[in-house]
């Protein structure tokens, strides 16, 4: 299985509402729920009106787009990371998966991704 680097830092945000979010940008994750307002972006356009922001995280994508019936792909790679004891925010679309992990973490999870047979680009 093949992962890409995603080259920008990355910030986690809870936010109030969606005022100030650059939806143009790619890498734009977003989700709603009874809860709460979360935003997944690139540090650089982390919107000022943020309630809480998380900043220093790196990621990764799962190449390709990934059939529905396909089963274990992101616990797979969680639970390596987590034998690491490597976090992980985990974000998914309807073509493919995205982890994110700590930028102090980054070189490591690589690592420990290819030593486990995935190619990363």
């Amino acid at each position: 299985m093949e992962l890409q680097i995603l080259e920008e830092d990355f910030s986690v945000c809870r936010l109030r509402s969606t005022e100030g979010v650059d939806w143009s940008r790619p890498f734009t994750f977003f989700s709603r729920t009874d809860e709460e307002l979360s935003l997944v972006c690139p540090s650089e356009a982390a919107p000022e009106t943020a309630e809480r922001r998380d900043d220093g995280w790196r990621g990764f994508r799962i190449q390709g787009e990934l059939d529905f019936g396909l089963i274990g792909i992101l616990a797979r790679l969680s639970a390596l990371l987590a034998e690491k004891q490597i976090g992980i925010f985990a974000v998914s679309t309807y073509n493919t998966d995205y982890l994110f992990v700590k930028q102090e973490n980054f070189d490591r999870a690589l690592d420990a991704l290819a030593k486990a047979g995935y190619t990363i680009h």
